[in-house]
This record gives structure tokens, sequence and C-alpha cells, in this order.
């Protein structure tokens, strides 16, 4: 009888009950992220993988099947909960990877290897051997599952990413120059992504109504250039991480912008909103489809009287940038032949750099031999950009830090300037950059990595410069601290049109940067939102919901 009961309980189901094995170690390391704010956890999907899991099947090799057949869905789930962009998007990355030079490619490659995250990788794989030979680790790990997943939970832990948000905030602005911060605070509700969404929806209807209003100049007028220098992978994170906030240069601008938002984080956007800055900001879709006329900086100010020109340091071709920029800004061929200038730098793509100071000198060189009354240029430059490598005298290259790549385009734009104010040219300069470098690594993206435009990608030092005044120019510069986009500078350069900045030995600066057009803070990717609601950052992701921004 004893012997027939045991045998009744061998064969009960609860002796299939295998628990998740290995996989306690995935599920793990996912919580392990979680809880750092490096992954964007979906509870709900996690605890079905895991309950499949657990299903017991008699057949020891229906088991182990299952097993194999559970690492592709455990390898597409765990996608799916990082911060990385859709597959769609990922695959158009790889294709771009593919014109990459092999030295730029290397650099990526040993990128991905985190030192720390495999060593904390080998501690947890070791934590797991010691103890799994006394607990059941699958106890932990699906009672952790549910924790998370209960009703109203996610709610509690949002609450308190917002207050670490904040502290997070706070520590990252204080070495960023005191008129480059904004104010924090804690909302006193957490949004839904339906206030999220309407409030997204109100921003855009907004800025459909806005618009710089250009008024023809008196024939009278003095006539000055304009020159728009759109720089590459530079914002205030970057210059702060490499010790080059205090660069002359941005001492010598008449106006600063202290929060200024590029509004996205890849080149050739950057450049078409800033080829429509004179109108309010649109979606990143939207940037694909003809504007309203009068949206066009350079065809307002050719309608002025401005002959519009184009010139960069890079041949244009990576990306479509070049055909891009011209189709979507209306911008003519650029005219200075690179060829004849000396290579500074391999770009990413193995294409040749020229040096800023070469490529704006032959400019002006080009302007001053030109009967044109009136110019406006559109320069690009790539020096900052990542991968970019120092050229050697025997025809190769070698690895180009990005300090003393910023160190040298700081320089050589403090000279350009310095050679503009002998020249006694008149000229209306702004430095604008398209976004920045990503120098450091948040929990949402790797270093280098600039799918997602987060702050410290599109808070970018903007600045404004008059060569050729009679008036005296500001002493400390102007400071424009309110939330800025390309609007404002539309409307800065509708302000100067007149001319009297160049002839008055009176000029009221203060009233050129007063009560500018402010725009709130949305920056946009091909799949991604980031828009501050009440100082605090979100995050809208495509196909998911609205969340804050992991600090």
């Amino acid at each position: 009888m004893q012997e027939g009961n045991l045998n009744e309980e061998t064969h009960t189901p609860l002796r299939y009950w295998r628990g998740l094995g290995i996989w306690n170690l995935y599920f793990l390391a996912k919580l392990a992220l979680l809880w750092t704010g490096s992954l964007n956890f979906h509870a709900y999907p996690n605890l079905v993988f895991a309950a499949a899991l657990l299903i017991p099947l008699p057949p020891l090799w229906l088991h182990r099947l299952r097993n194999i057949i559970a690492i592709p869905i455990g390898a597409a789930l765990f996608y799916h909960d990082t911060w990385l962009p859709p597959i769609s998007r990922a695959i158009e990355g790889l294709v771009e990877i593919s014109t990459f030079s092999y030295d730029y490619l290397l650099e990526l490659a040993t990128r991905l290897f985190d030192l720390s995250l495999i060593g904390a990788a080998i501690l947890l794989l070791v934590a797991y051997l010691f103890l799994a030979q006394w607990l059941r680790i699958t106890v932990f790990t699906v009672s952790a599952l549910l924790y998370i997943t209960l009703p109203g939970l996610p709610r509690l832990i949002d609450t308190q990413t917002v207050a670490h948000a904040t502290a997070q905030i706070s520590d990252q602005d204080k070495a960023i120059p005191e008129q480059a911060k904004t104010g924090d605070s804690t909302p006193t509700a957490l949004p839904t992504s339906v206030d999220l969404d309407a409030h997204l929806q109100a921003f855009y209807q907004q800025e459909q109504q806005r618009h710089t209003t250009f008024t023809p100049p008196p024939a009278s007028a003095t006539p000055f250039d304009v020159l728009i220098i759109n720089i590459c992978s530079m914002a205030w994170s970057d210059l702060q991480s490499v010790k080059l906030l205090d660069h002359p240069l941005f001492s010598k601008m008449d106006l600063i912008f202290d929060n200024f938002n590029s509004a996205t984080s890849y080149s050739a956007p950057a450049s078409i909103r800033l080829m429509r800055a004179s109108c309010g900001q649109t979606s990143n879709a939207a940037l694909y489809e003809p504007p309203e006329p009068d949206c066009f900086l350079f065809a307002n100010l050719q309608d002025l009287g401005f002959s519009p020109e184009m010139a960069l340091n890079h041949d244009g071709i990576y990306g479509g940038y070049l055909d891009s920029v011209r189709k979507q800004g209306q911008l003519p061929a650029p005219t200075i032949d690179l060829t004849s200038l000396p290579r500074a730098l391999n770009a990413f793509d193995g294409s040749p750099i020229e040096r800023d100071l070469d490529v704006l000198n032959a400019w002006l060189k080009q302007r001053v031999d030109s009967a044109t009354e009136r110019s406006a240029l559109f320069y690009n430059t790539i020096t900052l950009h990542d991968g970019n490598r120092f050229t050697t005298a025997d025809g190769g290259s070698k690895r180009a830090e990005y300090q003393p790549r910023a160190q040298t385009l700081l320089d050589d734009l403090d000279t350009f300037l310095a050679e503009l104010e002998r020249s006694g040219r008149k000229m209306v300069v702004l430095i604008v950059p398209e976004h920045g470098a990503s120098l450091s690594s948040d929990h949402v993206q790797m270093a280098g990595m600039r799918e997602i435009p987060s702050r410290d990608i599109t808070h970018v030092p903007v600045g404004i410069r008059l060569i050729g005044t009679k008036a005296p120019h500001p002493n400390p510069s102007l400071h424009v601290a309110g939330p800025s986009s390309y609007l404002a500078l539309s409307e800065i350069v509708s302000r100067l049109i007149d001319g009297q900045a160049f002839s008055m030995p009176d000029f009221d600066w203060q009233a050129l940067a007063h009560d500018l057009p402010e725009t709130e803070s949305v920056a946009e990717s091909k799949d991604t939102i980031v828009m501050l609601y009440k100082n605090l950052p979100y995050i809208h992701l495509a196909n998911s919901e609205w969340q804050e921004y992991p600090h």
C-alpha cells in the first residue's frame, strides 16, 4: 500500500514543474537593468513568457525542445524591452553601418564591450549558481514579475522615477553656465499618455499659426551678409565633457541662446528645420512635405535681395544629406571647390573632410571678388562627427578624439571672426549646431548613439555675432534665457534687415533680444519623441506609451 502511494506520487504532474532553470538568469538580468532604469521593461509580456516556460511538459525531450524554441522568442522580447529603435529602423541602420570605414567599425565594436556590464553579468551568474544549490530561484523570479505587474504598482515606480529624475537633472546641470539652465519642478500629478498626446497635438497646432514677417529694407539701408554656421555634433553637454565651455569664442558672441532646442538628433532633419526657420516647429514627418512658401528662411532672404549660397567641408553624400537639404530647404549647389583644399580628416565613411578655416577663407575670398551686394551663406561642417580620424603623413589615419577636434573647430571660428572684423565687411554670423555628439551614455542609449533625441543631445549652444557695427558690442554677451528654437533665429534676422545695426552708433541691443518667440522643448527622430512637460522629460517610442525619461 505504501509502495503504491509512493508510485502514485511520483507520477503526479507536480514532478514535472522543473522551474525556470537557466532562464532565471534572463529574467534576473532584466530586473537588474530595470532597477537601474536601463530597460524599457514590458511587464505583462515577460510574465506571459515566464508562464509559457513554466508549463509542465512530461517528456524531457519536449521540455528541452521548448527551451530551444524559446531562445529566439526571448531574444526578440529582450530587444523589445530595450530602448533600441524598432527592427525596421535597426535594419536601415545596418545598411548605413555598411558604408562606415573599417577603422570606425572597429571603434564601434570596442564600445559594445562594457567591462562593468561584463563584470556584473559574471557576478550574477556566480550568485545564481551558488544560491540555486539551496534556494528555488524561480520562486523569487516569478514573485518579482508578479510584483511589477500588479495593478497600480507602475504608478508608484513612476513617482519614484520622477523624483529621482529631478535630482539627476539638477546634478547634471551644475557644471553648465547658469544662464543655460532651466528651472526644474516636480508636477503635482503624473500625466497620462492621453494628457501628453493632447499636449503634443496642441503644441503642433499652435506652431502652425506662427511665422516670421519680413519687411523689405529701405533703399538707403546698409547692406550686409548673413552667414549661418551649422555644426554637426556640438551640445552644451559635449562642451562640458571636454572642458570647453569657457572657450573665448563664446565670450565674443553678442547674443547667446541658453536654452535652444535643436528639435532633433540627426543632421539632415536639423538642417531642414533651420532652413524652414521662418515658420513654427513641425513634426518630423512634416519635414518631408511641402511647407508654406514663406517658411523658407533663405527664400525669404532672396526675396529681400540676398543671394543664397551653400558650402560644406565634406561631400554631403552620406545619407543623401546634400540632396535632402537642397530639396527640402531650397538651397543652391555648393560653390567651393573642396578638391583644391588639403584634407584635414578622414570621415567616418572614409571620405575627405576639409579644415573649417580653409573652407571659410575660400568662401570669403570668393565673396570679396563677387559684385553681389548682399549674400546669405549656409555652411555645414562635420568636423566633430563621431568616427572621424586624423590624417597622417604616410597617407593613413589615426584616431581623433573629440576634444582636440572641438578645440580646433572653435579656434578656427574664433580666428575667422577676427579676420572678418579686420576685413571691414558687415555680416551677421549665426553659429547653430545641428545636435550634440552624445559623448556620454545614459540609461537609454550608449555613447555615440543619437537615435533618441534626449536633452543632452538637443540642448545646443547657439550664438550670434554682428561684424562691422558702429555701436560697441554688448559686454558681457546678452543671454536669451527662455526656451528657444529656430523661429527665434528667423525673428532675429528679420529685425536686422533694415541695416540699422551697422549704421547706428547707439544701436539698441536689448531691443534686438527682447520678446523673441519662445518654443517648448519637443524633439523628434523618426520613431521617438522626447518632450518636456512641466519641466520634466517624457519619452514616446513607436507603438508604445509615454513614460518619464529614465535617469
